[in-house]
């Protein structure tokens, strides 16, 4: 009988894997052994935005981290870059894999498509954690709806040329002397553009935002959907100085997903499993160890369609006050 599987101590360890899938390479991590979970990163990111919470994980779980299509290792093909195209493109590669069901964690874009797969597929969920979730409410950080606008390509590649590190640097401390709301997650957000690299990433990553964002906010919501969640378990992780996508999007979205779990982190933006990975981790391991996994009905998901109508928590309502963490 074979021994446990390797647990990895750092990221590192944990090599980037491949499958083709429909022709396109999708570059993913995956260790351990057990109940699986997957993880979806946000927008312009990649699996490495877990990396301090992958080898904690992967001691009592099989984790798999991916790449979207677009981002990081996984080919950047002129595709299908929306919420529901993510979701197929997570089935898909699931199904390679020779797994049926696991637990979602999604951040921000990776949240909205951990909705949408949820919705699809609910058959193959086990568990919700939607973590600063995007797909909520139209409010959105002015940066992103910018990025939509003609020409963003070109500005993105500027942000590219030599010599920008150092201006980028400055504005930030600036930004944070200033007391600026968004200076707290201004180093993630420059992590992440400084990981588009080339002109295929670039716009790998203006295609999918404009699949989610114009010049107004959010262009679409999974809210009306969110009845549907009764008798899924989920977990909602909001960092408290998000403004990326606002916290009040953890309470609304508390509101409309019947029996859902609201974890705010005092302190933390729109990275919160970064800004605190071991308090993130201790979380993500209670709610599955202490939640069994959804039971998929047809006949209870056809009552639920027919009737037509949300969950009687009305999402029109104002949002609860958002609790302080413990």
């Amino acid at each position: 009988m074979s021994g446990p599987a390797p647990v990895p101590r750092r990221v590192s360890e944990l090599r980037t894997r491949h499958r083709v899938i429909h022709g396109h390479r999708i570059a993913f991590r995956m260790a351990g052994r057990g109940p699986a979970v997957l993880l979806i990163h946000g927008i312009g990111d990649t699996s490495d935005t877990w990396a301090d919470v992958l080898p904690g994980l992967a001691r009592d779980h099989r984790i798999i981290a991916p790449d979207l299509t677009g981002h990081g290792a996984s080919d950047k093909p002129r595709a299908d870059y929306s919420v529901a195209g993510f979701a197929n493109s997570m089935r898909d590669l699931l199904t390679v894999l020779g797994i049926e069901r696991v637990t979602l964690v999604g951040h921000s874009l990776g949240g909205g498509v951990a909705m949408q797969f949820a919705y699809q597929y609910p058959e193959r969920c086990e568990r919700l954690v939607l973590v600063g979730t995007g797909g909520v409410g139209r409010q959105v950080t002015p940066l992103l709806r910018a990025a939509t606008v003609p020409g963003a390509e070109l500005a993105l590649a500027a942000l590219q040329l030599p010599g920008m590190r150092l201006p980028l640097g400055l504005l930030v401390r600036l930004a944070r002397l200033l007391g600026d709301g968004l200076a707290q997650d201004a180093p993630e957000l420059l992590r992440v553009i400084e990981a588009l690299p080339d002109g295929p990433s670039r716009q790998a990553f203006v295609r999918t935002l404009r699949s989610v964002v114009d010049w107004r906010g959010q262009v679409g919501t999974l809210m009306d959907r969110c009845y549907l969640a009764r008798g899924m378990p989920t977990m909602l992780v909001w960092g408290r100085n998000d403004e990326v996508v606002p916290a009040i999007h953890a309470g609304l979205a508390h509101m409309a997903m019947p029996g859902s779990r609201l974890e705010i982190f005092d302190g933390a933006g729109h990275f919160p499993f970064r800004n605190d990975p071991q308090h993130f981790l201790a979380l993500l391991k209670d709610f599955i160890a202490h939640t069994e996994p959804a039971r998929y009905s047809a006949e209870e998901w056809r009552t639920m369609l027919r009737a037509r109508r949300p969950h009687p928590r009305s999402t029109s309502a104002a949002p609860p006050a958002l609790p302080h963490a413990v």
